[in-house]
């Protein structure tokens, strides 16, 4: 039975310090028993002696410094895994919220998990086909791989996730995949946004969702993201699933993090978020991957509102550095009626070479997507050019690279939150949009595959 303290000594905020306490340790669990019988979670921050000062993961209203009891539990915080978790929705702390029955667990693990080895890892090169064309022929997502989408306020991001979580599949293979969804911090209409894609496209079959709520506690925001890694890590190395885990919005989860950080004190660093936000992230991104002598993996998706739309904000700007690129929303595009809104130029998949070609897509991808971006380039130059001096100023070249470039947008990169398009069909519209140039223009190219498929005439 666990020893119980009376000596509560102060409550700050979502922080409270316990006197006296003895073999309590960092991050273990405890509960706050109120006059009234009501329990309250709670989790230890830091160990002063035999001072222990806790974590609420309720609000603090009504605990009574001297009526109140505190039990401390001997473990950390934990989530039951069982494959019956599919298709639930659970809240930020994995407790089941769509009226259905409490899960009965094979097992339970402790939501910080254990970083993966480096040598362990196997390195991510299989296709993951998202049926987004500026994904998959441009910013290919690669099994294991970590691929933040950096969004701003008021852009559709919630439907590109959802879209992406609805659509992903691995190619040419049998395997099962599952989607772990985690939404932290989002408004209720945005998280019944996300049950009800899930549930009409019948994805939630092979999904599990976790959903914090905008009015939760802050500090269950960041329980939310490990409880969804831990589920995903279970599912991939216990079950041997391919996971896609989607994390919406990392912007929310370090607002928090800087809340609990100011409530306790700290040294704040750049924007006021603390020293170690680096770290804390690095932390969850970094359970990702791919692991040697196992069949399943997680490939990350975090999504962040980047605040004034300012990449360089330590949010994004670490982030990048953690991560293997990015996907890149526009305002510009947005406001063009182009969607999903994916800025393709300053986009990046840092590992697209190494799940594309022969036996994995095709063997012309590498060399259109190389064609497409440095024509698209070229006609946005083209289309700035014609802004300022006129299109008179523009040679027949340029007016071909202009007209490409607004077909490639309207084209390639728009189609609409509800189209799934096969790789196969997104090579096709490629060439389709290169046909706009002469052949003399695709200088990426090589001629056997413009014999092959540049001169191949629509049947």
């Amino acid at each position: 039975m666990p020893k119980e303290y009376r000596t509560i000594q102060e409550v700050a905020g979502p922080l409270m310090l316990v006197r006296g306490v003895q073999g309590v340790t960092f991050d273990e669990l405890g509960e706050i028993e109120l006059a009234n019988g009501e329990t309250r979670r709670c989790r230890v921050l830091e160990i002063d002696g035999s001072n222990a000062l806790v974590q609420l993961f309720e609000s603090s209203a009504g605990i009574n410094l001297s009526n109140s009891k505190v039990r401390f539990l001997g473990r950390s915080m934990e989530l039951g895994v069982s494959e019956d978790m599919l298709g639930r929705v659970f809240d930020g702390l994995g407790r089941p919220i769509d009226n259905g029955p409490d899960i009965l667990p094979e097992a339970r693990l402790d939501i910080n998990g254990l970083p993966m080895n480096p040598t362990a890892r196997n390195y991510p090169q299989e296709f993951i086909q998202t049926g987004i064309s500026a994904i998959d022929g441009l910013n290919t997502l690669v099994r294991g791989q970590k691929l933040p989408i950096f969004s701003a306020s008021g852009l559709p991001h919630a439907q590109l996730a959802a879209q992406i979580a609805r659509q992903a599949q691995v190619q040419g293979t049998k395997e099962p995949f599952a989607v772990v969804f985690a939404a932290i911090g989002i408004t209720f209409e945005e998280a019944n946004f996300f049950i009800e894609s899930f549930r009409e496209t019948g994805a939630i079959d092979r999904a599990v969702l976790f959903m914090n709520l905008a009015n939760d506690p802050a500090i269950e925001r960041i329980a939310t993201p490990r409880m969804a890694l831990t589920a995903a890590e279970y599912l991939a190395f216990t079950k041997d699933m391919h996971v896609l885990v989607i994390l919406t919005d990392i912007t929310n989860y370090a607002d928090a993090l800087r809340e609990v950080s100011a409530a306790r004190k700290e040294v704040p660093g750049r924007r006021g978020y603390p020293g170690y936000m680096y770290t804390d992230l690095a932390s969850i991104y970094e359970r990702a991957g791919r692991q040697k002598g196992k069949a399943g993996s997680i490939t990350l998706i975090p999504i962040l509102t980047m605040p004034e739309d300012d990449i360089t904000h330590p949010i994004p700007d670490l982030t990048g550095y953690i991560t293997e690129g990015q996907i890149i929303l526009s305002r510009e595009l947005h406001r063009a009626g182009i969607s999903p809104p994916i800025d393709v130029l300053p986009s990046l998949s840092r590992l697209k070479d190494k799940g594309i070609g022969e036996g994995k897509t095709r063997e012309d991808h590498a060399s259109t997507m190389n064609q497409l971006f440095a024509a698209y380039a070229r006609g946005k130059e083209a289309k700035e050019l014609m802004i300022i001096l006129g299109e008179a100023a523009l040679t027949e070249i340029d007016k071909l690279y202009a007209k490409f470039a607004d077909e490639f947008e309207q084209k390639y990169v728009s189609q609409g939150f509800d189209v799934n398009r096969t790789i196969e069909e997104t090579l096709e519209l490629g060439w389709d949009l290169l046909r706009i140039l002469p052949r003399s223009e695709l200088k990426r190219i090589d001629d056997e595959l413009l014999d092959k498929y540049f001169d191949k005439k629509e049947a």
